[in-house]
């Protein structure tokens, strides 16, 4: 890719308003290789030589070691450094030193399990295992051949949460004989998801015991920065890290850029904005202009977004743009999202490898790593959360050591604006930890369940399940869902299939889809309940495929959303009430000017009462309607801290807006706590109040919004005085007066951002960390 060249059209557009805020170059790396100290299979290394892959790169050859010593080992390194050798070249070796081994791999998305029958099948040549996949898509009469004849199985967590595991006696053959546990994209195994799936891993080390064998896991993750820690909390088993890459890059652009300020309706550079500004041309509006040019100029490029809704608006706007200038090559834009049905997103990563594609604006479900070919760009729709995630997905581009480009395109809220000032903090930044909480109880009471299920526990099962075993197991026994006779705990006979009730991908049991009214057709499937109340309510206008359908019906019951194709001039945001109840603080402390800070358990009611209409135009509210939804209800972790009371007392004094205040200061602080804990803003919640019923003080709540929280409170209560100091930089930064999404908006917030006081804000953060001006 010309790089320099496309910059300089871009800069030639007459919407040009200086966007570039930073503009470095990450340069090109030469390959490190070395041969493995183990001897191989000598004909794995003839076709390894055969195929330009020996020797190794220095990673494989370590990670490769590591695994034939029979020790557990997870990989981190960068997107496209040949992670998948690392896991393929001990499985076959294994192989052709015995035939009855066997080995499963794991994969988060169906996608990359038939990519891995490819390139398995690529490496073995015409001495291939018998490899088959088994997941929704595996027909009855397969599965029983798949069953009886299968070496390397490849599936995903959900099929061996409520395929395999429960039916365990049909597949003896594969828990008697399993050498090697492959658990690839390991990184996207966090928050609930990875809480789940580690409760699955540890079923399925207990029922391998059961079979007698004790298979090593191999690991594959993108850059991360607890690789083993990460690898241990998803399997309780201890590993070695092999992190240090020996694979060559190609050069790679990174651009910050900023959307230009508004004047009006008038876009304007950035040092021509003045305070009064209140806000700047959206993120997506850029990604569009940006996607559009590119495909324009045969530049092969994913636009990465944070929200289904906005790979629509994304697609919809660059393919406008195209299609003015290129009826035809507009058709080669497309939009991609997890929740589309099957045949949709292998169509478009089909599209993209055989470069039919040009454009794509996808969520993050083609972050991860299944073959599409060598784009040419990639450009990240807002800071997706973190630092592994933004080089994850600008990694994306220049997969054949080419010169590639990335761009990250700021939103106008605390979180990005901080780094568009400050692009060091994300350059110099370490990559974030990846959080699960395996012990969170809800996951792990429903995973004793499914245990119980596969068979009776006992005290012996604590090394799979920890410590508190016999605490959770009581807990079952007193709400007769087991039963104990003998020391053996039972699945009481009226708890029927209980893997069948537990959604790895989502804190509810709830998944809803998406049917048109009109022609009956599926649209979209799997939906959590949450997603469905904000997004499918009544009156909703939902995005698929670039077209505009309004939610006749939300059927709780039938758990489907009933649509119908319109034309609008809006979209809708939902508006929600938040109310918190003070359980029990599990820690606390005085920190600053005697400011006290606490990690509480708490109560969250959560209820969708109405939604807004917002103009695509100038995203202005243009009307608001009520629903009635029934509110959610959860126990989870949050962070506490009260307002420091002379703080309190002089803005009192003056008759501030306190409300106003902390309302702020909480938007505020959840937009930068994403960068001290590895999450998205959509994972956390927030309740502030001058006068909260349950500590009697102005107090701030910031909570993990998952029953029985992820480690994100944690997280910020660890760092609570870095994470104030960087949200009062946040506020005192921003050009604008009164306050904007950039500082103390929040695009989530249930009251219409009312009250809110930007320079009370600032006041109440400086009395925090004991500062005076």
């Amino acid at each position: 890719m010309d790089v320099e060249g496309f910059l300089a059209k871009v800069r030639d557009q007459e919407w040009y308003k200086d966007q570039v805020v930073d503009d470095r170059v990450v340069p090109a790396r030469e390959a490190v290789v070395r041969e493995p100290e183990a001897v191989l299979h000598p004909s794995l290394v003839a076709r390894l030589t055969e195929l330009g892959r020996w020797p190794l790169y220095s990673h494989q050859a370590e990670a490769i070691d590591t695994a034939l010593a029979g020790q557990n080992v997870v990989v981190a390194t960068p997107t496209a450094s040949g992670k998948s050798l690392c896991f393929q070249v001990p499985v076959l070796h294994d192989w052709l030193e015995d035939r009855s081994s066997r080995a499963l791999f794991l994969y988060p998305t169906k996608a990359l399990a038939q990519d891995q029958i490819k390139a398995l099948r690529e490496l073995a040549g015409d001495r291939c295992p018998e490899l088959a996949t088994y997941d929704g898509d595996t027909s009855t009469q397969e599965r029983r051949a798949v069953r009886q004849t299968v070496r390397v199985l490849i599936t995903n967590p959900d099929m061996l949460h409520f395929g395999i595991l429960p039916n365990h006696k049909l597949w003896e053959s594969l828990f008697a004989r399993l050498r090697t546990v492959v658990v690839d994209e390991a990184h996207y195994y966090r928050g609930v998801f990875g809480s789940h799936v580690a409760m699955v891993l540890r079923r399925l080390r207990r029922m391998c015991a059961r079979y007698g064998s004790e298979p090593r896991f191999v690991l594959c993750s993108a850059t991360i920065g607890n690789p083993a820690e990460l690898a241990e909390n998803l399997t309780g088993e201890s590993f070695t890290a092999v992190t240090e890459s020996g694979a060559p890059t190609g050069e790679k652009r990174f651009i910050f850029w900023n959307p230009p300020l508004l004047q009006g309706d008038k876009a304007v550079p950035q040092n021509q904005g003045n305070p009064g500004d209140v806000g700047r041309v959206t993120a997506q509006s850029e990604s569009a202009r940006l996607l559009a040019e590119a495909v324009q100029e045969d530049v092969q490029t994913v636009a990465f977004v944070r929200t289904r809704r906005l790979a629509e608006m994304v697609f919809s706007a660059a393919r406008e743009q195209v299609g003015r200038k290129d009826a035809r090559l507009a058709q080669r834009l497309a939009p991609y999202r997890g929740t589309y049905l099957p045949e949709q997103r292998r169509q478009t990563e089909k599209g993209l490898k055989d470069r039919l594609l040009l454009g794509v604006a996808a969520t993050n479900a083609l972050e991860l790593g299944m073959d599409i070919g060598g784009l040419d760009a990639t450009v990240l729709t807002g800071y997706p959360g973190s630092v592994a995630s933004a080089w994850q997905q600008a990694g994306r581009g220049g997969r054949r050591r080419e010169a590639s480009l990335a761009v990250l395109v700021a939103r106008d809220d605390p979180l990005d604006q901080y780094l568009m000032h400050y692009p060091e903090f994300f350059y110099g930044r370490p990559v974030e930890h990846a959080l699960v909480a395996p012990e969170n109880p809800n996951i792990l009471l429903a995973h004793l369940l499914c245990a119980a299920h596969e068979a009776p526990l006992t005290m012996g099962d604590a090394a799979y399940f920890g410590t508190t075993l016999r605490e959770r197991m009581d807990e079952l026994a007193a709400s007769d869902q087991l039963h104990e006779r003998l020391g053996r705990w039972h699945l009481h006979p009226s708890v029927d299939q209980p893997a069948q009730r537990v959604q790895l991908r989502s804190a509810s049991e709830s998944m809803y889809t998406v049917v048109d009214r009109d022609s009956g057709a599926l649209l979209e499937q799997g939906i959590d309940e949450s997603s469905a109340f904000s997004q499918l309510h009544r009156g909703a206008i939902y995005l698929h495929q670039g077209v505009g359908y309004m939610v006749d019906e939300l059927d709780l019951k039938a758990e489907t959303a009933v649509v119908r194709r319109t034309r609008t001039n809006y979209y809708t945001e939902a508006r929600h009430t938040t109310d918190i109840h003070l359980l029990k603080d599990l820690a606390s402390r005085y920190v600053s000017a005697g400011v006290h800070v606490a990690l509480s358990l708490v109560d969250v009611t959560r209820q969708v009462v109405g939604y807004q209409k917002i103009a695509y135009r100038n995203e202005q509210s243009v009307g608001t309607v009520n629903l009635e939804l029934p509110a959610q209800r959860f126990r989870t972790i949050a962070l506490r801290f009260e307002a420091p009371p002379v703080t309190v007392e002089d803005i009192l004094n003056r008759k501030g807006d306190l409300a106003g205040g902390l309302h702020a200061a909480e938007h505020a602080a959840i937009g930068v706590l994403p960068l001290f804990a590895l999450c998205d803003r959509a994972d956390i919640g927030g309740v502030s109040t001058p006068m909260h019923p349950d500590t009697g003080v102005p107090t701030v709540f910031i909570y993990d919004g998952y029953p029985g929280g992820i480690g994100i409170a944690e997280r910020g209560f660890e760092a609570v005085e870095a994470l104030w100091r960087t949200t009062l930089q946040a506020v005192e930064e921003c050009p604008c007066q009164e306050g904007c999404p950039g500082c103390i908006q929040s695009p989530k917030c249930g009251n219409n951002n009312f009250p809110l006081d930007k320079a009370v804000a600032a006041e109440l953060l400086r009395g925090l960390l004991n500062l005076r001006r």
